[in-house]
């Protein structure tokens, strides 16, 4: 193997550490998640991006955006979550083409109530994942990713 062979395989090492963490997470965090306020992590993920919005809404491709999903993944989202009355969609002012998309206080409500449920699940995950010796590293380096932003 040459260096360039070597640096590849480092990178898919690290990509592949990086993939069994999220996926860990994602799953512990979607068992209590479903369990205890009958939300999946992308809606958890969606309503808790809405609610860190100045305004509390956003246009529906900003959502798409911080929900990593696609156009017609976030319209479904968000239709399910309005048929729930959890969400729900303005015109823009002045823009009648835009769409925003916001929390209505039952959203509001049941978010806070999920939140610390997602904290908790969240710091038990990672705490459950620090004791894997190849996922410790990159657990002990989340601090400094925020640190660095």
């Amino acid at each position: 193997m040459g260096i360039r062979d070597d640096a590849v395989e480092i990178r898919s090492q690290g990509w592949r550490t990086l993939a069994a963490l999220h996926g860990l997470i994602e799953s512990e965090l979607e068992r209590s998640l479903q369990a205890e306020v009958k939300l999946s992590v992308v809606e958890y993920t969606v309503m808790d991006a809405l609610s860190r919005q100045d305004g509390w809404h956003m246009r529906m491709q900003q959502l798409a955006r911080a929900a990593a999903l696609s156009a017609s993944a976030t319209t479904r989202l968000v239709n399910r979550l309005e048929d729930r009355g959890l969400l729900t969609r303005i015109l823009c002012a002045d823009d009648r083409r835009g769409i925003y998309t916001e929390l209505t206080p039952a959203g509001r409500d049941l978010l806070a109530e999920a939140r610390p449920i997602h904290d908790a699940t969240l710091e038990r995950a990672l705490a459950g994942a620090r004791e894997v010796p190849e996922l410790a590293p990159l657990v002990d380096a989340l601090p400094l990713l925020h640190a660095a932003s």
